[in-house]
């Protein structure tokens, strides 16, 4: 999409104009969908109502849409991780990981160890890659409660395999860089972890049926 275009849709958003918002539709559904399926997991049943979401708290803010605090994809991704996170956030207060599976937690003692390894960069593989459903869906949760640039960079270069060296050119920066900032990253994954497994006390406590 051209600046110029993306100002027109703009202009029109903040006006109210309907085919502003259809333009935006057409040009952003299918964008949207992948980012949802991506920072959910591409097997997760949920997608369809996060996207869902996502447009119609588009469509109820697009009259207050800002050019100047950054681009249309910018503000529609924004929207996205914030109903991701909202959509984790009432799973695990409803007990969803109590019942993945009929399996009460049956994964955390097997992955536990795993996760450490990961946290402590002793292993490139992100805990999703041979964890049961309960670890993935802990592992998903704890990264939409980080910074757009932290689950960016953790998805990247653990559920995307994309190197170090891969990621600095695309930033035009160095892997020095790079590597401190997912040193940073693991670091509040950590954190985030800690907090989302903590609303689920029974992986967390490693007991199963």
């Amino acid at each position: 999409m051209s600046d110029q275009h993306e100002a027109q849709i703009a202009r029109g958003l903040r006006a109210g104009k309907a085919e502003a918002w259809h333009a935006l539709y057409e040009m952003y559904a299918e964008r949207v969908w992948r980012l949802a399926a991506r920072l959910m997991g591409p097997a997760s049943a949920d997608v369809a109502d996060v996207v869902q979401e996502t447009f119609l708290a588009a469509a109820r803010t697009a009259g207050k849409y800002d050019a100047s605090r950054g681009s249309l994809w910018a503000w529609l991704s924004g929207i996205v991780r914030n109903h991701v996170a909202m959509h984790f956030r009432r799973e695990s207060r409803s007990g969803r990981l109590k019942n993945v599976d009929g399996r009460r937690g049956h994964c955390w003692a097997a992955g536990r160890e795993q996760i450490v390894r990961w946290l402590e960069n002793r292993q490139s593989a992100p805990p999703e890659a041979s964890a049961a459903a309960e670890l993935s869906w802990l592992v998903r949760a704890a990264l939409a409660e980080l910074s757009a640039p932290y689950e960016t960079l953790l998805i990247a270069r653990y559920f995307d395999g994309t190197t170090v060296e891969q990621i600095a050119e695309q930033e035009n920066s160095s892997s020095t860089a790079v590597r401190s900032r997912l040193a940073r990253a693991r670091r509040a994954f950590r954190r985030a972890f800690a907090k989302t497994s903590a609303r689920c006390p029974d992986a967390a406590a490693g007991r199963t049926p």
